[in-house]
């Protein structure tokens, strides 16, 4: 008689989720100041288009969102939108209005 398979759930695969995860929300720094810089460039070109300000914001942000929820796990993109909606209600992105926040989340 064989023994019964283990299901998906029941395989202990935190350590691995936790190193891939690691990985993914750590971007080395000069790679992460890369991408702000390359994402400054399309808003610029963006604004250049005539695009306003809400359809550029509503384009990077839908990017974004599809990117995080394709390598992190539900729960990670979670936190990171909570943290994000603390920054808003505490009033630290309003108060560096007018600066670039391309690389900061």
């Amino acid at each position: 008689m064989l023994a019964p398979r283990a299901s998906v759930s029941q395989i202990d695969t935190s350590e691995v989720e936790d190193q891939a995860m690691t990985e993914k929300q750590s971007p080395p720094e000069r790679e992460l100041s890369h991408a702000g810089s390359v994402v400054d460039k399309a808003i610029e070109y963006m604004s250049g288009q005539n695009l306003s300000e809400l359809a550029i914001a509503s384009a990077l942000l839908g990017g974004a969102m599809g990117l995080l929820t394709r390598v992190l796990p539900d729960d990670v993109v979670v936190q990171i939108l909570q943290n994000a909606i603390e920054s808003v209600e505490n009033g630290e992105m309003r108060g560096a209005a007018g600066k670039d926040h391309a690389g900061e989340a």
